[in-house]
């Protein structure tokens, strides 16, 4: 008979003693870096490239049975699994269990060993980064799943009264098909009493709400619990997003944004403010950076937008170019949001147009790959392409047909709601550049109507940050985006006129010397690449 030994590699189980062992001895940042960026990866291809890897009655005297290690091995591993096959709904539900069960073990008792003198747990903050985010990603996941599977059953006439009659004719004429067998047992799970909490928003809210509470409060010091504190806000805010709660978005950001004291210490590490912490990982920075960027666009807050993801996509402009990026293991997929940025910048840097507000780089890219899109102003194919998937949390009544709302839908309609006028607002902003004072009743004979003079600043008149928007939600006050002022005044004559003062135009130099030093780098590059000996 077959034993857990001769089921598991010994590679794997030296694996699992050696992960148990950083964790909760040695918690060297190097040594554990090794094994869950490098160890694992390698034993996941070499041995279960389409497989599950051992549950954890096989691997618990690894690690004397801890029941929190085996919660984080049973998460790490039912990650590998959802990414390398197709999950189920059975397996989209065991995901809602690992996530309870980790965060279960991980809060009982948090609030006394978070403070410990000498802490029980280490993990790498780009680890606690990926739990909280495939947490969002199932839970995402999950709710597109049960819509898809809510209007299939619609589709096939399985609710409510129907089901019998489509089953009915199913019999009575053979050149029917009934309703696709996966459908109908992914409808019967469904209507189990025990799947009605499945990855219910109010819990996952709760769990995040409390990792933050916990994490970033003054008197947590231990940094496993740190970092699960920061990156539950930065998953936190992405989850507001998804849910179109924009300002609740912003607002999950606070704890990290706005805690300038607070600082994560470990012996074999440098101290790092949160934000830093963040900005170690880049997943991370570009998730919020990412959401915190569409929520600006939504929130009408163009300039703050434009700044914010401009920043993140110079940095990522860069490491691209001289290859940083691209030895990362998700580096496919960092280009991927990357380009979606860029399609996000060419919105706002449209409707927010300042010179400088972009490096001249990245306004490069911008024209090179959306210009046909910015010349007809397709702000929508621009958003479909750049929005995330949003979803909504509300539970279908799986016995009763009835429609179902389209979150996605929704958001770009609104979107084009609020951008209808910008092609008239563009063409009134090209005359109010060319001069300096100008009648209404003239601009009208232009072809603009009379209420768009007092709509453009209003329009334009938004919430910006006195700092660079991601340094600080709480300092921003109203301003008006716009690069040029004006104000109506009447004149003797009883007709109104308009003044332009347009703002004052810094010389900037420095994008122009950046520029002729990136074509050197570029020269000397392909001169050094130059074979002599041909």
């Amino acid at each position: 008979m077959a034993t857990d030994a001769d089921i598991v590699p010994e590679t794997v189980t030296d694996f699992v003693f050696d992960l148990y062992d950083s964790v909760t001895l040695s918690q060297l940042t190097e040594e554990q870096s090794r094994f869950y960026n490098t160890v694992f990866r390698d034993l996941s291809s070499k041995y279960f490239g389409s497989s599950p890897w051992p549950n954890v009655s096989m691997v618990a005297r690894e690690c004397n049975g801890d029941p929190l290690f085996l919660a984080f091995y049973r998460e790490l591993t039912h990650r590998h699994w959802h990414a390398v096959s197709r999950p189920s709904l059975r397996d989209r539900i065991e995901g809602w269990d690992v996530y309870r069960e980790l965060f279960d073990e991980l809060l009982e008792g948090a609030e006394e060993d978070s403070t410990a003198s000498q802490p029980k747990l280490f993990i790498l903050p780009e680890w606690a980064f990926d739990i909280l985010h495939e947490f969002v990603y199932q839970f995402q996941g999950f709710c597109q799943f049960r819509t898809s599977l809510y209007n299939s059953a619609n589709k096939h006439g399985l609710m409510g009264g129907t089901g019998a009659a489509a089953d009915g004719d199913e019999k009575g004429s053979s050149s029917k098909k009934g309703p696709p067998n996966h459908v109908v047992e992914n409808l019967a799970i469904m209507r189990e009493d025990t799947a009605h909490d499945v990855w219910s928003v109010d819990t996952v809210m709760f769990y995040l709400h409390r990792l933050v509470q916990i994490g970033t409060s003054p008197k947590c010091t231990v940094p496993a619990y740190q970092y699960f504190g920061i990156f539950a806000s930065v998953a936190l805010s992405r989850l507001e997003c998804l849910l179109t709660d924009y300002s609740g978005c912003l607002a999950a950001l606070t704890p990290i944004l706005e805690s300038d004291t607070m600082t994560v210490s470990k012996a074999d590490q440098e101290t790092k403010s949160f934000v830093q912490v963040v900005n170690g990982v880049v997943s991370a920075r570009l998730s919020l950076v990412y959401h915190a960027g569409i929520s600006f666009l939504m929130l009408r807050r163009y300039k703050d937008a434009a700044i914010t993801v401009g920043d993140l996509c110079s940095y990522m402009h860069r490491g691209f170019k001289t290859g940083h990026l691209r030895q990362l293991a998700n580096s496919d997929q960092l280009y991927k949001n990357y380009d979606r940025m860029i399609a996000l910048l060419a919105i706002c840097t449209q409707l927010c147009p300042q010179s400088d507000i972009v490096e001249e780089t990245i306004a490069k890219v911008i024209r090179e790959k959306h210009g046909v899109q910015i010349g007809k102003e397709a702000y929508t194919e621009l958003f479909v392409f750049c929005a995330p998937k949003f979803i909504s949390p509300a539970i279908p009544d799986f016995y009763e047909a009835g429609p179902i709302e389209n979150v996605y839908k929704q958001q770009v309609q609104m979107l084009e709601q609020e951008l209808k006028d910008q092609p008239v607002f563009r063409d009134l902003r090209s005359y109010l550049k060319l001069y300096t004072s100008i009648p209404i009743s003239k601009l009208v004979k232009f072809g603009n109507a009379e209420h768009t003079v007092s709509s453009l600043k209003l329009k334009m008149r938004q919430v910006e940050s006195n700092k660079p928007a991601i340094a600080s939600l709480k300092e921003a006050t109203p301003k008006s985006a716009l690069d040029i002022h004006y104000y109506v005044d009447v004149a003797t004559n009883g007709d109104e006129i308009v003044h332009i003062d347009e703002a004052e135009k810094q010389r900037r130099f420095e994008n122009y010397f950046f520029g002729q030093i990136n074509q050197s780098y570029d020269i000397r590059r392909e001169a050094d690449g130059i074979n002599l000996n041909v």
